[in-house]
């Protein structure tokens, strides 16, 4: 690894090089992140482990392909290695088909939202009326729906994402207010649904399989590279269906409601994706449901899907008791305030990282409001003085991809996912506070880059932190709950008129709460191991006492 660091070395002073340069050239800085990547790729992947023992037979010889694979640490002799393993990729292939599916559905959406309002004629004003309607549909009627796929069946539920947001998309073709904004709802709702159904049945899966935390941390992993790489190629497709396509026509001549063509493109293709991810899910899931009973009961659920959960709840009944369980469980608690925190300031990063690298470039004004610029910017090819968005928007992806990476080499050196969420926390603090206080571009640029990183170690981490952390019996009515707070922060974003340095500055000091809160979860789920590995010694000393 000596040569890794070295180069990890060159890189960073490459960038510290690139740092006093009077203008961004981000051109150069893409090419220094997607090395970045690359090395960290490599290093985290099979194809490693192969080169260096081509090299270093002898050294290489302890670790097995199975091992790796599993991201088990046993003995490769161990019987039903190999089984678990087939069982493991099988597993894996399935999941991320219908994940990865989903998110292109949701990526290839983004990026035109706004630009397809503002060609329908809508104003500023209306526009935003509609985005907030998006989270705040989100976060209330979004919770109680997907409160429901713990007892219901989350397969179906995932189904039901599928069709509630390809009804969403089909909305996007008519030019009528009010259609639009059932079109937010709708959204709102998949929204909350894909962000908490999809986690909560591949955690019960491998749960279902006996298959260890190190597949479900790898599970996890995967699925925040592949979200990454997913991103860049909806962007690229999404920017080439709606160049392609023209302008908006009307479904028939005359017509004023019914528009095709243009920047409803990509949403006719998210159409296609969440068919396909329907197909998939139909297929090749089974479905799964919420333990009847906590995991620490003497009987014995390892057989059971869930399926005797309780059935009989109401959309209510699901949600109380999921509210119930977050408010009574000081660690379940903090893991929900916690994500929020982190994933508020990740959203608002979204809506402003354009105007603030805007405001540090030479030659480009600002006018109207940060998201107005914002989304324009993203669509807008005409002025040649603008900021190359797409390259920009390849290199924060790169980045995740990286982030994924890093987390996968720090489970393969057995760091605790406890401390490594300290430090992603702590990390990605000193980064949104160099940004919101940095007036060089280029300076900001990489703490922007380094943020994303951390974003891509975050969602793997607390992926699997949570699924340690969260009971079954209520685990998607619980996920659901902790995006309440979450959108909070977002409509708060977007109806209130902070400043950019205002705004990341407020987002340092949310990810400094969470790096608090992380490291008081850590020192409890420290101090109740130790409890639990002293329990037995007591035991025994009392069962000696005449």
């Amino acid at each position: 690894d000596l040569l890794y660091y070295f180069i990890f070395f060159l890189l960073s002073a490459t960038l510290l090089l690139i740092a006093f340069h009077n203008m961004a050239d981000y051109r150069l800085l893409f090419g220094v992140f997607l090395l970045i990547n690359v090395i960290l790729t490599i290093r985290a992947s099979s194809l490693y482990l192969k080169i260096f023992g081509f090299f270093f037979p002898a050294d290489a010889g302890g670790t097995s392909q199975d091992a790796l694979i599993t991201g088990s640490s046993s003995n490769p002799a161990t019987t039903g290695t190999s089984i678990s393993g087939s069982v493991y990729k099988k597993l894996l292939a399935s999941y991320l088909f219908v994940y990865l599916l989903a998110t292109l559905s949701d990526w290839l959406q983004g990026p035109y939202v706004y630009a397809l309002y503002a060609a329908y004629g809508f104003s500023s004003h209306q526009i935003a009326v509609l985005f907030v309607a998006g989270f705040g549909s989100s976060m209330i009627f979004g919770s109680f729906v997907g409160g429901l796929a713990d007892s219901c069946g989350r397969k179906k539920f995932v189904l039901l994402f599928c069709l509630i947001y390809a009804l969403s998309c089909v909305t996007k073709h008519v030019n009528d207010f009010n259609v639009l904004m059932l079109g937010r709802l709708l959204g709102g709702v998949a929204t909350s649904l894909l962000f908490s159904v999809f986690d909560a049945w591949t955690i019960r899966a491998h749960s279902n399989a006996n298959l260890d935390q190190g597949c479900l941390s790898n599970t996890f992993s995967y699925a925040s590279y592949g979200n990454s790489i997913i991103a860049i190629i909806a962007g690229l497709l999404a920017n080439r269906v709606a160049g392609s396509n023209g302008e908006l026509r009307p479904f028939y001549e005359g017509g004023k409601y019914m528009y095709w063509g243009g920047f409803t493109a990509p949403f006719d293709v998210a159409l296609v994706a969440l068919l396909f991810c329907f197909i998939g899910a139909s297929i090749l899931w089974e479905e799964n449901y919420g333990e009847s009973k906590p995991s620490s009961d003497s009987e014995d659920h390892s057989s059971d899907d869930g399926r005797h959960a309780r059935r009989s709840d109401t959309m209510l009944g699901s949600w109380k008791r999921a509210l119930n369980t977050t408010l009574s469980n000081p660690e379940v608690l903090l893991c929900g305030i916690i994500s929020s925190l982190f994933e508020g300031s990740m959203y608002v990063f979204v809506f402003m990282w354009t105007p603030a690298l805007t405001k540090l470039t030479p030659g480009l004004q600002l006018s109207g409001s940060s998201s107005h610029v914002r989304h324009l910017a993203e669509t807008s090819t005409e002025s040649a003085a603008s900021l190359p968005f797409g390259l920009i928007f390849s290199t924060f992806m790169v980045c995740c991809m990286a982030g994924s990476s890093t987390f996968s080499l720090a489970m393969e050196r057995r760091v605790k996912l406890e401390t490594l969420a300290v430090f992603i926390f702590a990390a990605a603090t000193s980064a949104m506070a160099l940004i919101a206080f940095s007036s060089n571009d280029t300076l900001t640029f990489v703490a922007m880059n380094i943020f994303e990183m951390t974003v891509g170690m975050y969602f793997p981490t607390m992926g699997t932190l949570k699924s340690g952390i969260v009971p079954e019996s209520s685990r998607a009515a619980i996920y659901n709950l902790y995006r309440i707070p979450l959108n909070f922060i977002v409509l708060t974003s977007l109806l209130t008129k902070l400043s950019v340095t205002t705004s990341f500055l407020a987002c340092a000091l949310m990810l400094g709460a969470a790096t608090c809160l992380q490291f008081h979860l850590k020192t409890i789920r420290t101090n109740l191991a130790l409890t639990r590995s002293n329990t037995p010694e007591v035991v025994e000393l009392e069962s000696l006492t005449p």
